[in-house]
């Protein structure tokens, strides 16, 4: 099942709603994101870095652990009025316009 992202500005506000009571406040909220950011990072720098993976660390599902940050950036969306496919549109746009022939023209990308 697909999911669009209003699609999921819903799911995770209804899921607030029935389960989580309220919103934590939106400087709670963002430091949980950065404890998230945090543990996709760890898991980044020992599964594809340099550093040597930690036993504990070694069953960790990184697509959990970015949708943990998803979860966390949408409730900061929900609880700040963002429409994230709107503000993903817009984003897409600045990069397109800005950026239409920076990396095509970049020789640290070539080939």
């Amino acid at each position: 099942m697909a999911i669009t992202i209003a699609g999921a500005q819903k799911i995770v506000d209804d899921w607030i709603n029935d389960f989580g009571v309220r919103y934590f406040d939106e400087l709670t909220n963002t430091a949980i994101l950065m404890e998230e950011v945090g543990e996709v990072a760890r898991i980044m720098a020992r599964r594809y870095g340099e550093q040597s993976e930690k036993e504990s660390d070694k069953n960790k599902d990184l697509g959990d652990e970015m949708a943990d940050v998803l979860f966390v950036l949408i409730c900061l969306a929900n609880q700040t009025g963002i429409d994230l496919e709107e503000a993903m549109r817009k984003n897409l746009d600045k990069k397109t316009n800005r950026d239409a022939t920076r990396h095509k023209e970049n020789d640290k990308l070539k080939p």
